[in-house]
Parts: C-alpha cells; sequence; structure tokens
C-alpha cells in the first residue's frame, strides 16, 4: 500500500499551514492558506516570511525556540487563532517553524465554547439522570406505619445503614424487604453511587455465574464478542441486593462466599481477578437456619449473611398501620397505573383489619387496585371486594354468631344448675333428679361451669 505524501496531506487540511525553514525562508504553503489569504503560492514559497504573512511571527519563533499555541493573529483586519510550533532535528537543533490557523475568527472560538459549554450542561444532566436511575428509588420515608413493630423494625434498619456489614432480611413474601433494601442504600454513605439488584430465584441455573460475575469476549458459546461486566462490578463503590439468597445453587453460594472472603471477582473465561468494594444486603422469605438444616444453604456463607439479620414483620403483626398503608398504596397506584383516586369506607377498613393478608402488602395492593376498577363512585365499599374477602367477611360473622350462641347456652344451663341446687337447698342427688339427669352428670357440668360458692349460703352442698 503506497503512503499518501506529506504535503498532499497538508494540503487538504481545511486550516492553513505554513512552513519555514532555519532562515525564515518558506518552503510549504498549504492550498487552504492560499485560497484564505488569496495570495497565490508563486509570490510566497522562497521568500522570507516577513514580507508575505501580515504580522508574522514565524522569525520570531525561530530565535526564541519556544512555541506559540492558540496566539491571536490579525489578517487583513480579521482576527485569527493560530500555533506556531518550532521543528527540531534529532540533536535538538531548530530547523523550521510551522504554523497553523487554528479558527479563522474569534468568534468561531466563542461559538466552539458555547458549543463546549451545552455539551458539559449535557453531561452533567445524564449524570445526575443516570445517578438518580443506578441508586434506590425508595426511602425509609416510604415505609409507611407508626406501630411498634414497624417501628423498630426502621430503627434497627436505619442503624445497619451506617456501616458496611451485610444485612439480612427476612420475612414473608410480599412484607417489602427490597423496599427496605432501597431504603438501607439510600440512608448510607453509599447512596450516590450504585443500587443493583439481583433476584437469585428468576435467574437460570446455567446464567447465574455469567450474571454475577461477567464473562470474558468468547467465554461460551453465545457470548458477546466484547465481553461484559456482571452484577457485582456495576455495583462497585455501591450496594448489592441478592433477593431469595436461599434459592441460589449450591455451587454459586460456594462462588459468593469467596467474593464476600475476598472481595475480588473473575469474569468467567478469565484469567484475572479485580477488586470490588460493595456492600451486600440479602433477603429471604424462608428461615435461614431451616434450609441450612435442609442442606439447601451452605452454613459458612450463612454466617456471612447473617450478620445484621432484620426481620420484616407482616401485615397481620401490625394492623394498626393498615389505613395508612391504604392511603399511600392508593396514592401511588394513581400515578403509577392511573387508577383513579377513591376514598375507602371504614367497613372496608374494619375488614381489612380482621383480615391475615397472607401475601401481605403485595396482596392488599392487587386487592386496592381490583376494588378501584369495580367501584363506580368516589368510595370503595365491601361490594366491590373481591369474593374470597367478601366470603371471609361472613364468615368471620358467622363464627362470631356460633360463639354468641354457645355462651348464651353456657349461661342458660348455668342458671338451671344454680336454680336446681337452691330448690335441693344444695342436695346434688335431688339437685340431679330436678334436672333430669345422673348425679354423675351433675357432677361434669359443676366442674365445667365451676359452680361452688355461688350457690345460696344457706344451702351447703350435700351428696
Amino acid at each position: 500500500m503506497s503512503e499518501v505524501p506529506l504535503h498532499m496531506a497538508l494540503d487538504n487540511i481545511e486550516f492553513g499551514t505554513l512552513v519555514v525553514d532555519a532562515n525564515g525562508i518558506v518552503t510549504f504553503y498549504s492550498r487552504s492558506y492560499e485560497r484564505f489569504l488569496g495570495i497565490p503560492r508563486a509570490q510566497v514559497l522562497g521568500r522570507h516570511v516577513a514580507e508575505v504573512i501580515e504580522n508574522t511571527r514565524m522569525h520570531i519563533v525561530l530565535q526564541t525556540g519556544e512555541a506559540e499555541i492558540g496566539w491571536k493573529h490579525q489578517i487583513k483586519g480579521q482576527n485569527m487563532v493560530v500555533q506556531r510550533v518550532p521543528i527540531r532535528d534529532g540533536a535538538g537543533k531548530i530547523i523550521g517553524v510551522v504554523g497553523q490557523v487554528m479558527f479563522r475568527d474569534v468568534a468561531e472560538i466563542t461559538e466552539l465554547a458555547q458549543k463546549l459549554n451545552l455539551l458539559e450542561s449535557k453531561i452533567e444532566h445524564y449524570e445526575r439522570e443516570l445517578e438518580h436511575l443506578r441508586s434506590s428509588r425508595y426511602t425509609f420515608d416510604h415505609i409507611i406505619g407508626a406501630s411498634h413493630a414497624i417501628e423498630e423494625t426502621k430503627r434497627l434498619a436505619l442503624k445497619a445503614a451506617e456501616g458496611n456489614s451485610t444485612v439480612l432480611l427476612l420475612g414473608e413474601s410480599g412484607v417489602g424487604k427490597e423496599l427496605f433494601a432501597h431504603a438501607i442504600h439510600h440512608a448510607s454513605a453509599r447512596r450516590s453511587k450504585a443500587f443493583v439488584r439481583v433476584n437469585c430465584s428468576s435467574i437460570p441455573r446455567e446464567l447465574m455465574e455469567s450474571e454475577l460475575f461477567g464473562y470474558e469476549p468468547g467465554a461460551f458459546t453465545g457470548a458477546g464478542r466484547r465481553g461484559k461486566p456482571g452484577k457485582f462490578e456495576l455495583a462497585n463503590q455501591g450496594s448489592i441486593f441478592l433477593d431469595e439468597v436461599g434459592d441460589m445453587p449450591p455451587e454459586m453460594q460456594a462462588k459468593l462466599l469467596r467474593v464476600l472472603q475476598e472481595k475480588e471477582v473473575e469474569r468467567v473465561g478469565g484469567t484475572k481477578t479485580m477488586g470490588v468494594d460493595f456492600r451486600l444486603i440479602a433477603a429471604t422469605n424462608t428461615d435461614p437456619e431451616a434450609l441450612v438444616k435442609a442442606g439447601r444453604l451452605r452454613r459458612d456463607l450463612f454466617y456471612r449473611l447473617n450478620v445484621v439479620p432484620i426481620r420484616i414483620p407482616p401485615l397481620r403483626e401490625r394492623r394498626e398501620d393498615i389505613p395508612a398503608i391504604c392511603r399511600q398504596l392508593m396514592i401511588r397506584l394513581r400515578e403509577e397505573q392511573g387508577v383513579r383516586l377513591r376514598d375507602i369506607s371504614e367497613e372496608v377498613l374494619d375488614l381489612f383489619r380482621g383480615y391475615d393478608w397472607p401475601g401481605n402488602i403485595r396482596e392488599l395492593t392487587n386487592v386496592l387496585e381490583r376494588a378501584s376498577y369495580a367501584a363506580d363512585g368516589s368510595q370503595i365499599w365491601i361490594e366491590h371486594l373481591p369474593l374470597f374477602l367478601r366470603e371471609a367477611r361472613e364468615e368471620r360473622a358467622g363464627d362470631r354468631r356460633r360463639s354468641n350462641l354457645r355462651e348464651a347456652l353456657k349461661e342458660a344451663e348455668r342458671d338451671a344448675v344454680l336454680q336446681a341446687l337452691n330448690m335441693a337447698k344444695g342436695n346434688k342427688a335431688k339437685a340431679a333428679k330436678l334436672l333430669g339427669i345422673h348425679r354423675t352428670g351433675l357432677y361434669q357440668k359443676l366442674a365445667r361451669i365451676k359452680i361452688g360458692g355461688q350457690v345460696s349460703a344457706r344451702h351447703d352442698l350435700t351428696m
């Protein structure tokens, strides 16, 4: 392949270029400079630069040997910005100077500065947006409730956020473990860095290693040509949230343990280890000690994870928070799903407080969203709720009625026994005969309904 001659390359540079020798004689004069100045090459080449270029300093640079970068140069009343650079041979001797127009008009610099300023502003904006997207979405203010149970949990979580120790969030499905993970990250010193979420139960077993640790180009069939960083790399200087960590395969648990101990990762197909600085927040909806006993969780990994355990109470343990949670959920449903904001009737709230919510806040959110679409007016009433909740209400009402009937029967029996004993003047045999039952049956009733001292003081209980 033939090389492009240097003079041809310089001729095609848009801005003018000029070269002088050690005596200041012009040896090169680019065509772009010729077009700009309007002075033919023949009138410039072979002449001293001061004779053909207005206000030149090329010959001065020959004397001083000091480059002049970004200097203003006025030609034909027009201010330009130029650079003049001495040319030295292998021994360091100056053998010439090259000059080049950087900007043909000072206004071009102003325009460029404005463009750069705009670009810097955009970059700053995008960096802030990226920081917002990468960081946590929720804070402790998003955790609604004033019950003792939730306040104590928030207190422990806030305290945990102050350090870098591993946090293990425990609780049933739907209690808000991810919400707490977001809040802990946001309250920590790492809040401006990445918050990376990984659901260990949703990643296929064969892809988990490459997802967590990344891979090098060509590491396996289908791997990208440029490789890919893993979740731990992305979480460097930030936090990583491993949800449902108990569902992680045994072979991955061993690798996770090593990362936690060494704070180093190695990409799939790679040979080099990289140091990573992250804060781990893990979560599980299963008792981790039960997982250890069942052989599903390594005991040594359990000790690494269970540094700061925080149990998040289910909704049934903080029923007094349900009205406030409902109000907040309705606002969120309006903002995120476009659901019309409605009031919740007191009878519905009373039903909610009495229901056990096995799906916790996730189930409550689902019920409110469904009821909002079922309601026609401004309020959610019992008839707008799903059938299973209405049936639960009727079942509880039936339980109350049956309980009331049992109490009434028990009280009637008590009164009848007392009346018979009084009429028999405390004689149990006579009282049993009056009641139409065997004396042994009377003894059993007396023991069950705890009658003794309530018989009239005039009578002693006799055989």
